[in-house]
């Protein structure tokens, strides 16, 4: 569909973009496709799209792979998928909370990947969600406000590297594809969005004793993020320890590589972890 087909089937429909859900809908049919063809889906794979919209995505699969699971927390918006492609047996539409979705109710559907034009508001806790969980996805192509994209694929010794880079490396192999630019949106936003691919890894890519304390370490160390390892570390790790790791404990968190928190994080015990350190952490710098 056309940006003007789009929006005469919403006006059909009485649904206008939530600014509370931080809804823009992609209108732009060319950057549709392109983004879809990132996914490299074949016609036995199941794909499950979060935050569909209108569907604009959504149209690019339908008939081409074995299954389409639409995920769609606006049930305005559901409505209107569930008639558009009711006809189509391969697809089916869920109006649910893509942060709460428990996607182990998708193992069945193998091979299995992800795709989603995520709202800025929720995203992080939809891919906290993803990521949390143990799952089957072999890949995910996710539109995001692009402040956040390069902050996922951010380095070490980058201004953007911080915990959201760490923790989301530690799951995905991270690729930064494309910028979106606002017109492609209706209403256009005022920031621009970007596509990152992500490649979770058949196996984690660094020792962890516990997840768990591989987050609190990496939470601690940037908290304060102008303070060196000794300072900003010194409540969980002596500072003898981190010289035992051949770790420089002068250095900033914003240089510290996956490899080296993971080593620090294993220093940690059981009784140094909160309550707190319960939750993955997706938020913040």
């Amino acid at each position: 569909m056309t940006g003007r087909e789009i929006k005469d089937t919403l006006d059909r429909a009485g649904v206008l973009p939530s600014k509370q859900l931080g809804q823009n809908f992609l209108i732009d049919p060319n950057m549709a496709r392109w983004i879809v063809a990132q996914l490299e889906a074949t016609a036995n794979d199941a794909i499950v799209e979060v935050g569909p919209g209108t569907g604009a995505l959504s149209e690019h699969l339908v008939g081409k792979v074995r299954r389409l699971i639409l995920i769609e927390f606006d049930a305005r918006l559901a409505a209107v998928l569930a008639e558009r492609f009711g006809g189509e047996p391969t697809v089916e539409v869920h109006a649910a909370d893509g942060a709460k979705f428990d996607g182990r109710t998708l193992f069945k559907h193998r091979p299995l990947k992800f795709l989603g034009n995520l709202p800025y508001a929720s995203g992080g806790a939809i891919l906290k969600n993803l990521l949390s969980r143990p799952h089957p996805f072999e890949r995910a192509v996710v539109m995001l406000q692009k402040e956040v994209v390069d902050r996922i694929c951010a380095a070490p010794g980058s201004k953007k590297y911080g915990r959201l880079s760490v923790m989301m490396q530690y799951y995905c192999a991270t690729e930064l594809l494309f910028d979106v630019p606002p017109e492609s949106f209706d209403p256009a936003p005022k920031v621009m969005s970007a596509i990152v691919r992500l490649i979770p890894h058949q196996q984690p890519p660094v020792a962890v004793n516990n997840l768990k304390m591989l987050n609190r370490v990496v939470v601690q160390a940037f908290s304060q993020r102008r303070k060196t390892l000794r300072n900003s570390l010194k409540k969980l790790i002596d500072e003898d320890a981190i010289v035992a790791l051949g770790i420089d404990p002068n250095l900033r968190a914003e240089v510290i590589s996956l490899p080296d928190f993971a080593r620090l994080s294993n220093l940690l015990r059981e009784e140094d972890l909160t309550e707190e350190d319960a939750d993955l952490d997706l938020n913040g710098d």
